[in-house]
């Protein structure tokens, strides 16, 4: 059967799988990171994983995957297939894809960043699906969003576009790291409710998931910390779709797993904002942790059509497992 390996870095663990021309996952598989030995070492364990998949691949489906897909966080250098910089992963100018090409016998390879790629993934199979135009905004450690269009995530001429959690909602308000004060995800993203939660309810072991529980039993304070965090949200995603005008607004990652109580709200926050505009879908993501792998499988099959009959995999016979 013609598949194809999906594989999805994170800063702790990594997700991979073989994924059929339908999407299919045929196969999946999780490790550590193991970010805690080095950027080295980060590398080595992602092409060991990759090895692995593919000689799975050859023994359950007959034949080794026809190219590889590979989503990371951080700078990307997609054109080039190069991991530029990962500061959770300790990496500078990883040449990825070609180390990947050369571990798996030569089949072409194609590099993602972590969040374009999972959008890629939430626009053509999950709650995008049939959408011309989406943004996909997943509401995690911090905040990114991928800009779909057309069935293809855009990239940007330097490789940051869709930076909206970089987008100035509160000027002269908290410094962030990228260097400017009041950016949206030092408001709105998981990690920063959980700070505001922990220091309004005294209880340094709170989280953004106990902050919504608290929400929904009508924690006055509870209620405080999430209005702020929806408001800053609102804001951000008012000039976002002032600029880019999407059929479908599509929020994702841990802030997102509140459901209702997070989604009423910011529904109404986002239209209380708008005047000119029109008011996209606002939806859940679909695809939860499955995102990552399965648009980096869409990477991966995106490459064999581009090259049409041209690509060539090795003879099963000819490999050593």
């Amino acid at each position: 059967m013609k598949h194809v390996i999906a594989l999805d870095v994170g800063g702790t663990g990594m997700k991979a799988a073989l994924v059929g021309a339908d999407g299919e996952l045929l196969h999946q598989a999780r490790r550590p990171t193991g970010r805690e030995r080095g950027p080295d070492a980060v590398v080595e364990g992602i092409l060991d994983f990759a090895a692995e998949l593919r000689a799975h691949g050859i023994r359950a489906h007959g034949e080794p995957a026809s190219a590889a897909g590979v989503a990371v966080p951080g700078i990307v250098d997609e054109a080039e297939g190069v991991a530029a910089y990962a500061a959770n992963l300790g990496w500078r100018d990883v040449p990825l894809r070609a180390l990947l090409a050369e571990r798996l016998g030569g089949v072409p390879v194609a590099l993602g960043h972590d969040v374009r790629t999972g959008g890629l993934a939430e626009g053509r199979l999950g709650a995008g699906r049939g959408a011309d135009r989406f943004l996909f905004v997943p509401l995690g450690t911090g905040i990114a969003g991928a800009i779909g269009i057309d069935g293809k995530v855009e990239a940007g001429a330097h490789g940051f576009a869709g930076e909206i959690g970089h987008i100035v909602v509160r000027p002269g308000g908290a410094e962030c790291p990228c260097g400017q004060r009041g950016c949206l995800e030092r408001y709105a993203s998981a990690s920063a409710v959980s700070r505001a939660w922990a220091e309004a309810s005294g209880g340094p072991d709170a989280d953004a998931a106990d902050c919504a529980k608290a929400v929904a039993s009508g924690d006055e304070r509870a209620v405080r910390v999430w209005q702020e965090a929806v408001d800053a949200l609102a804001d951000g995603l008012v000039t976002a779709l002032t600029l880019l005008d999407p059929r479908t607004l599509i929020i994702g990652g841990g802030l997102a797993e509140a459901g209702e109580t997070l989604f009423t709200p910011l529904r109404e926050a986002v239209r209380r904002r708008v005047t000119f505009q029109k008011l996209p879908s606002l939806v859940p993501a679909a695809l939860g942790d499955t995102a990552g792998c399965l648009g980096a499988g869409l990477l991966a099959w995106d490459l064999i059509e581009a090259a049409g009959p041209s690509i060539e995999t090795t003879d099963p016979s000819e490999v050593t497992t």
